[in-house]
């Protein structure tokens, strides 16, 4: 148990402080603050003491210095029970202090301002806070350490429950929470000023991922597994309506959004397990999605649908013939809204932000350790496109496949894409033969009634084999992009030759794993 005798109450969240304080005070406690604390407590009738009287010396450089002094982390780095270090608080004239109430100045949400300029950020990285939480969550078999008003009535309790002390076990559990307090924070400044000017470390040697949980979900991928959301994605995406989102839908929702942005003209996506069923493109967006809706109809059934452009009434009541899990759009019409508000469990996403000036790290988990990489922002232009056959693709066909590529690069490898310049004909995606994706790509497109005759495609890899574009020469495909690298690319542009197909070199791979 640690005996309460002495609390220092320095808090810039002032929440329920002079509550908490006053029951302090109930059980004895002495109470030294800081600056807008000590006023705060003193303007309600509160005992308290400044600490500069604990120091004898004034807080300096317009509060930039005045807890960190011997006197003050002395008195919480000092182990209870320590002859030693008794007798040196003793020679110094230290006195204990048992309890630290301290939260940190608002960086977090200074920052989170339009505009904010480097230097109201800097006067608002703590210093004294962060020293004093680490001091005392070091000696917390000594000393008591709270950094949020919600832990408030943890401490009373314990104080009812045991006399005036705390128990070791809870002591324990908020100097944890002090480290994974203080480490936030940090790490919420050095992202800050990473990203200052524009300017970004690339792949750091020292990654820090850190994110406040926005929001505990019903469940992971699967019943059984738990999970929450963390970060700002709201930031990204407004809920408009529609039942809680869940895990899968959150990733789904990215992908359809991030797909969507690969376009410019009206756009529709249709996403199911992170893989696009259909996308397509025109002036009217209700045409659009249609052309999405015409690759793989039956797959589209409880799926994501995502567009680039203002959500029309045509388009909305389009979409609504069939099950939709989730809407995503730039904006929806009031009248819009209101209509499609009518299936009150569907979820309708506001895209609050333009994702082709999104620039985020990619991070995946693996045993150990993080998997960190740039996001894949290349974007194929007609001047990359080498030409390797001797056939050289008409204009219809380049554009065909400058549309079919930014679908395959959204696409789970290995990935295969027929496509006409404005829509998806057959999608072969996460096979693990690149000809198994081709074979699949053929036949969900003649499930669908559509037919690869003319259609180009789109490879996310090289064909280590002619086998691979053989199966798009058999099913009817006039041209074909790929990467090219192969050890055997002179084979397969050779059997394209032998076919009169015409065959460019993107140059750049799309792996999604």
């Amino acid at each position: 148990m640690i005996k309460i005798r002495r609390a220092l109450i320095s808090v810039s969240d002032k929440t329920g402080i002079v509550d908490f304080a006053r029951e302090l005070v109930q059980y004895g406690v002495e109470i030294l603050s800081t600056g807008g604390t000590y006023q705060t407590l003193k303007r309600e009738g509160i005992a308290v003491r400044p600490i500069a009287d604990v120091t004898q010396f004034p807080e300096i450089l317009d509060g930039r210095v005045k807890t960190l002094h011997p006197k003050i982390h002395g008195a919480l780095l000092a182990v209870t029970g320590n002859p030693a270090h008794a007798e040196e608080l003793k020679k110094h004239q230290i006195e204990p202090i048992d309890l630290v109430v301290v939260n940190l100045y608002p960086f977090e949400r200074t920052i989170a301002k339009n505009g904010v300029s480097l230097e109201e950020a800097l006067e608002q990285i703590d210093v004294g806070g962060p020293t004093m939480l680490r001091s005392a969550a070091k000696n917390f078999h000594s000393k008591v350490v709270v950094t949020d008003p919600a832990q408030y009535p943890l401490i009373l309790e314990e104080l009812r429950k045991h006399e005036g002390s705390i128990s070791d076990d809870v002591s324990f559990r908020l100097a944890k929470e002090v480290f994974r307090q203080t480490s936030f924070y940090d790490s919420i400044i050095a992202g800050f000023l990473n990203r200052h000017n524009g300017e970004t470390e690339t792949l750091p040697e020292k990654f820090i991922l850190a994110a406040r949980q926005s929001e505990m979900l019903r469940y992971g991928e699967n019943p059984h597994q738990q999970a929450a959301l963390y970060g700002d994605f709201g930031r990204y995406f407004q809920a408009l309506q529609g039942k809680q989102l869940s895990f899968n839908n959150i990733v789904d929702i990215n992908a359809a959004a991030f797909l969507c942005a690969e376009f410019d003209l009206p756009t529709a996506v249709i996403i199911k397990h992170t893989n696009p069923c259909g996308v397509g493109s025109d002036t009217i967006l209700l045409e659009a999605y249609r052309k999405a809706l015409a690759t793989d109809p039956t797959s589209a059934f409880g799926g994501i649908v995502a567009v680039n452009r203002p959500l029309d009434k045509e388009t909305a009541e389009a979409i609504n013939e069939i099950f939709t899990e989730v809407i995503v759009a730039p904006d929806f019409p009031d009248d819009v809204l209101e209509f499609l508000k009518k299936k009150k469990d569907r979820r309708l996403m506001l895209q609050r932000v333009d994702l082709r000036s999104v620039r985020e790290y990619e991070v995946k988990k693996v045993v150990g350790g993080l998997l960190v990489q740039e996001p894949d922002t290349h974007r194929l232009s007609r001047d990359e496109m080498k030409v390797v056959t001797k056939r050289k693709p008409t204009s219809e066909e380049v554009e065909a496949m400058l549309f079919a590529w930014r679908v395959a690069k959204h696409v789970k490898s290995n990935a295969i894409v027929y496509a006409l310049k404005d829509r998806t004909i057959g999608i072969g995606a996460g096979q693990m033969s690149r000809v198994d994706s081709s074979k699949l790509a053929v036949r969900k497109a003649e499930d669908a009634g559509l037919s690869v005759e003319g259609t180009v495609v789109a490879s996310d890899a090289f064909f280590p084999f002619p086998d691979g574009l053989l199966e798009a020469v058999k099913a009817g495909a006039t041209a074909v992009v790929q990467p090219g690298g192969s050890r055997r690319d002179n084979e397969v542009i050779a059997a394209a030759d032998d076919h009169a197909i015409a065959m460019v070199f993107a140059g750049v791979r799309h792996f999604k794993h």
